[in-house]
């Protein structure tokens, strides 16, 4: 047993402005996840006159009641449609994550269509394509709570077309990998959106309201002259009794998502998975709410990484690796819910010690069969001229090899700072883990504003030098703060989860939940027995 010895001072100043600091952006965090709900539940009048159940609302029926959500990517597209942050809405018309149903581990994907009718945005398809990534990945069943108008015309992108026939890969390849897919069909699946249904294993059509045509009437008379209702041409019914594509008839919503988590029952999908054992654990000695107060919001202020840690592992007991050898990376063992883990953290840049430090590191859990999370707070790689002649690129080289090469799962929490290579060799987006999220207070991109504004004002001080050019001062001030602008609105947390470059933010107090429920689920992954098959179930 090596517990934490804490130096953290919950009364102290320093503590009390970093608790204000993160709560104002976790508050911030919650204003805008909370604008997409509110949005759609606007909608209820329109769902109650078609007899409809709002998207939330199914969500919380296709679910096992008291069970854990992880919601995915809750930012996703926030402020790509829009630069307007009080304005813009996260999301991308679906909701998505990893709950039970049936006491089964789903990936589960509603259409917002409360909200524009569920027209897809730019993200969408990224989104969607993501989520059946990991249901691939993690071998997690793949239910599709279908209404959506398609993608939205008036802000057609030729990249979004594109990238929706993955969107119809990926469900071949789930099923083709044994790994089965689900629709209940609640309203309109148009165009590219039938092969939603098209594409799946089971389909379950709403009577009345669920439809499904490459084209509707309206597009269907421009193109042919043809005249058509919505019944005739893909209602639920019809699809049910004529052309085959329905499976299962249901009176209404409930009624789907009912014949759905039947089905799902029916599966037994844990029988081919073994069950983790019961594990003894001791929570944290330290309370997990104080990781509002722990981390500046500043990520040029110093502070331990063992302090979170301390914060979200069993029993706040951590066994240092090397602690004095490349002390600024820190390279811990510990347990989460009686899972053992291997933990990277960041108390300065990797130096050519911490870098081989953490080469070996990564190796021995490697070979132990032992997961890895990465919590970034990294301003980068050392330089100058001491550590390039030390090898910092061969160290940072065999660090980078040790990250990407690696078996074992790979669980990134940016924290902080996230700056350079240090990204990479923390295991960042580019390097696939298997989930990343960020905590609100992060700062993300090649360099700091700051740090890119002197570069640049280097460059051009440089550049007039050997003209024989003066510049004046005012000139270099005003290149700066346009540099500072610039690199500054592109890194903070909400800017860049926009852009799913991770898989959503979280509140920093959740860390310890999040990272159990992922490691459960990358656990069972490595466990499950599927059946794969070459083309996945034809529908017939």
């Amino acid at each position: 047993m090596t517990q934490f010895q804490s130096r953290v001072n919950p009364n102290s100043e320093a503590f009390r402005r970093n608790r204000a600091d993160m709560l104002d952006a976790i508050g911030t965090l919650q204003d805008v996840v909370g604008r997409a709900a509110a949005l759609s539940d606007k909608s209820l009048p329109r769902f109650e006159k078609r007899g409809q159940l709002l998207p939330r609302e199914r969500l919380v029926r296709i679910l096992d009641p008291g069970m854990p959500f992880l919601e995915l990517m809750n930012m996703a597209g926030f402020t790509v449609d829009t630069a307007d942050r009080e304005q813009s809405i996260p999301g991308s018309s679906t909701i998505v994550g990893i709950g039970y149903v049936g006491g089964a581990r789903c990936m589960v994907m509603v259409d917002d269509s409360g909200i524009n009718a569920g027209a897809m945005t730019a993200l969408s398809t990224k989104k969607a394509n993501r989520a059946m990534d990991i249901a691939r990945e993690k071998k997690l069943p793949f239910i599709h709570l279908v209404e959506s108008a398609g993608a939205n015309l008036l802000e057609y992108e030729v990249e979004m077309w594109i990238d929706g026939g993955g969107v119809f890969a990926r469900l071949a390849r789930l099923s083709a990998a044994g790994v089965p897919t689900f629709v209940v069909l609640h309203g309109a699946s148009a165009a590219g959106g039938a092969y939603m249904p098209g594409m799946s294993d089971y389909v379950i059509g709403v009577k009345g309201n669920g439809k499904a045509y490459l084209a509707g009437p309206a597009l269907l008379k421009a193109a042919t002259g043809e005249e058509a209702n919505d019944e005739e041409l893909g209602g639920a019914e019809m699809h049910s009794r004529v052309s085959g594509l329905v499976e299962y008839l249901a009176e209404d919503d409930a009624h789907g998502i009912a014949i759905c988590r039947e089905l799902v029952d029916r599966l037994e999908w844990n029988r081919l998975c073994p069950q983790l054992p019961p594990q003894d654990f001791a929570e944290p000695v330290y309370d997990i709410d104080e990781l509002a107060g722990v981390v500046p919001a500043d990520y040029r202020q110093p502070y331990d990484v063992r302090e979170v840690v301390a914060r979200v592992v069993d029993g706040s007991d951590i066994l240092d690796f090397k602690p004095g050898y490349g002390p600024a990376t820190v390279c811990m063992q510990a347990k989460v819910y009686g899972m053992p883990v291997g933990i990277i953290g960041n108390n300065g840049p990797i130096d050519n010690a911490g870098a081989t430090k953490t080469a070996q590191f990564i190796q021995l859990c490697d070979q132990a069969d032992i997961p890895l999370v990465f919590l970034q707070n990294i301003t980068g790689y050392m330089v100058g001229t001491e550590v390039e002649q030390g090898g910092m690129i061969k160290h940072g080289a065999k660090m980078i090899q040790a990250v990407t090469n690696t078996r074992v799962p790979r669980i990134t929490f940016m924290i902080g700072a996230s700056f350079g290579a240090g990204n990479y060799g923390m295991c960042g987006q580019g390097y696939n883990p298997d989930f990343i999220f960020s905590w609100p207070n992060i700062n993300v991109g090649v360099m700091g504003g700051e740090s890119a504004a002197r570069t640049m004002s280097q460059v051009m001080l440089a550049g007039a030098k050997r003209k024989g050019i003066e510049i004046p001062d005012e000139v270099i001030e005003q290149q700066e703060a346009q540099i500072i602008a610039h690199f500054d609105k592109q890194s903070d947390a909400f800017y860049t989860s926009g852009r799913m470059l991770d898989d959503g933010i979280i509140d920093p107090r959740d860390t310890r939940k999040v990272l159990g429920f992922v490691l459960q689920t990358c656990w069972e992954a490595r466990q499950r027995k599927t059946h794969p098959n070459t083309f996945g179930v034809g529908r017939m």
